[in-house]
C-alpha cells in the first residue's frame, strides 16, 4: 500500500477513520527524512493493513505546530485516535519493525485507563504523548 499524503483538511478523516496510523513528519530538505522515506514505504508494503501517512512540515505547517514537531524526520503512531508513539530521527528497518509490533500489541483499553488516571491526577499535559508513548516503547 502506497502512503497517503496528510494535509490539514484530510487529516483529522483519517485518523478517526483508521485504528492504526503511522505518520512520518518529514521535508523534502531534510537528509534524514530523505533516507528514512524507502523505509516507511517498504514497511507499508509489509503492513497492508495499516495505514501509512505522511506529513510535509514546510506546506502543512500547522499540522507540524499542533503536534509540536520541533524534528524531523518525526513518526507518530496514532491507534485508536490516541497518539502511542512518537520519536524524532530516522529509525532503521528493524527498529521500524520492532515499534509497530509493540504498538500493534497494545492493550488499547489500558492505555486509555493510564491516560485517564493521569488526567484525573492533573498529569496530563500532552493527551497520547508521555504515558501512552512509554507503553509503546517498554
Amino acid at each position: 500500500m502506497s502512503t497517503i499524503e496528510l494535509t490539514k483538511e484530510n487529516f483529522d478523516q483519517v485518523v478517526s477513520d483508521n485504528d492504526f496510523v503511522l505518520i512520518d513528519f518529514w521535508a523534502s530538505w531534510c537528509g534524514p527524512c530523505v533516507r528514512f522515506a524507502p523505509v516507511f514505504e517498504k514497511a507499508s508494503e509489509r503492513h497492508p493493513d495499516l495505514v501509512f501517512a505522511k506529513v510535509n512540515t514546510e506546506a502543512e505547517q500547522e499540522l507540524a505546530a499542533a503536534f509540536e514537531i520541533q524534528s524531523i524526520p518525526t513518526l507518530m503512531i496514532v491507534r485508536e485516535n490516541v497518539a502511542v508513539f512518537a520519536q524524532p530521527g530516522a529509525l532503521p528497518e528493524a527498529v521500524l519493525e520492532d515499534v509497530i509490533g509493540q504498538a500493534r500489541g497494545l492493550d488499547m483499553d489500558e492505555v486509555r485507563k493510564s491516560i485517564d488516571q493521569a488526567a484525573s491526577k492533573g498529569g496530563a499535559e500532552s493527551p497520547g504523548g508521555g504515558s501512552a508513548s512509554g507503553g509503546a516503547e517498554g
